[in-house]
């Protein structure tokens, strides 16, 4: 059992409990109120508010000023870490009874982890899951809220899982997560490291930051972990620098422990080369080459056979809005993909151009989101002018930002010999339809930034919105 470090306490400690919480609106009589320090807000301006509704303890970095005779005030040096291993505790460890793998970088968490779900379930093992796109307890499905739950929502899905039998669990970890301590007191049986490229400089105050975050997770890595890494990605010798846990590497450019080529690409599917193995399988492009050789790897260490875990990976389906493609019946292909950092985006659109003929236009539809990192907007605008045909900049999830002044940004960065190719149109539908009236026979449309997302946040608002579902109906009606 994991210890919070206190510092001082008000009041009786042998006291029973309800729920943990740390948000007052939802706390009730006899609960624990543990104040944390947010990005937007602080716990310790409700503390009042949750002692008010019946809060029987408050966990605190700083006590308050007034003291409430028959409650108890634990200062603890840092909230996060103490409800961290409060959850863990409460919850009875739930990850020390099955075999957590948590899957970090900046592309191909969502991918990874998902498949490696894939992967176990057909193989007949009993699996979970905690991504960006949902929670998967077995078979059973909830909805997943932020790429990394808060520390109370893991432990309890986690404890959820065992009580299911559960025997692997796959859990993408992200930066946030990581720095505000959420994954802190879990037991991980391996950790995956993906790659890391432009993204986060709203939350993290340079990319050495961003970089060193990932790093401490596997630094925290126990020695009888695996710790799997992208050696094509210099990052990689970072992550495995000061971790106890055993060492793996996998690349497809340079001498690794598991090592793939490409050695055919199409739109359907690629042939590849794991290991002197060739396999066929449905994703496409050298960033799932990557996802797949992780996979593969993962399986490896987890203890799936060789052949087993190839004749798997064969049957793996892409996951929802990543490169999630249909084509029309006048033979236009369009493609829906989460592209939203410079680096994806420069993959897919590069994974593209290296399949087409050469013939076909290729237009490029993209934005970027408001209230997050502005640094990348030009880069993104360079990228799509500079390899595509075409490109219509649009209107991403502008959050609280006039997304018109980010189109401007992201114009910015558009190579002078380019401009003449995009446009720009600020209302995403419209814009997704202009592309498709460009588009002709053969011809690609690239749907970038959102992905599987099924909403567009609009100044505090979610509106129904569905890439996937638009351009399929655009399409479809256009066609007629």
């Amino acid at each position: 059992m994991y210890k919070v470090t206190i510092e001082s306490v008000v009041g009786n400690t042998s006291v029973a409990i309800h729920n943990l919480e740390f948000d007052s609106r939802n706390v009730s009589l006899n609960d624990v109120f543990v104040a944390i320090k947010g990005t937007l807000s602080d716990g310790h301006q409700f503390i009042k508010k949750a002692a008010d509704q019946g809060a029987l303890a408050i966990i605190c970095e700083t006590l308050p000023e007034n003291i409430v005779n028959g409650i108890t005030y634990v200062q603890v040096a840092d909230s996060h870490s103490a409800l961290a291993i409060m959850a863990a505790n409460y919850y009875g460890n739930p990850s020390e009874e099955l075999k957590l793998i948590g899957i970090t970088g900046t592309n191909g968490k969502t991918t990874v982890s998902s498949l490696l779900y894939q992967l176990f379930k057909k193989a007949g093992l009993e699996t979970g899951l905690l991504s960006t796109v949902k929670i998967m307890v077995g078979d059973t499905e909830f909805k997943a809220t932020h790429t990394t739950p808060d520390s109370l929502t893991i432990n309890k899905y986690l404890r959820e899982m065992v009580d299911a039998g559960v025997e692997y669990c796959f859990m993408e970890v992200s930066s946030h997560g990581i720095h505000q301590k959420r994954t802190e007191a879990l037991h991980f049986v391996g950790g995956v490291f993906t790659n890391l490229s432009h993204d986060h400089l709203d939350y993290h105050k340079d990319f050495a930051e961003y970089r060193d975050v990932k790093k401490y997770f596997f630094d925290g890595l126990p020695k009888t972990a695996f710790a799997l890494v992208n050696v094509d990605d210099k990052n990689g010798v970072v992550m495995l620098q000061n971790t106890k846990a055993k060492k793996q590497t996998y690349a497809l450019k340079t001498y690794a422990d598991y090592k793939a080529q490409v050695l055919e690409s199409q739109f359907t599917g690629q042939l590849l080369k794991i290991n002197n193995q060739e396999v066929w399988v449905k994703l496409i492009g050298g960033f799932n080459a990557y996802n797949l050789l992780a996979i593969y790897g993962t399986a490896q260490l987890l203890g799936l056979k060789e052949l087993e875990t190839l004749q798997l990976m064969s049957t793996l389906e892409s996951v929802g809005g990543r490169f999630q493609y249909l084509i029309s019946e006048k033979k236009i292909t369009a493609i829906v993909d989460y592209a939203h950092t410079p680096d994806a985006l420069k993959n897919v659109l590069e994974t593209i151009n290296s399949i087409r003929t050469g013939n076909e236009e290729v237009i490029t539809v993209v934005g970027c989101g408001g209230d997050r990192d502005a640094q990348k907007r030009p880069v993104m605008g360079n990228i799509a002018a500079s390899l595509s045909t075409k490109v219509v900049f649009t209107s991403d999830n502008p959050r609280t930002e006039n997304p018109e002044k980010i189109i401007e940004q992201i114009e910015t960065g558009v190579p002078a010999e380019h401009y003449k190719k995009t446009i720009s149109i600020t209302n995403r539908k419209e814009a997704i339809k202009a592309a498709c009236q460009m588009a002709q026979e053969n011809d690609i449309i690239l749907i970038a930034g959102k992905g599987h997302e099924t909403y567009q946040e609009i100044n505090g608002e979610r509106f129904d919105f569905d890439d996937f579902k638009i351009v399929n109906q655009l399409l479809t009606t256009l066609n007629k």
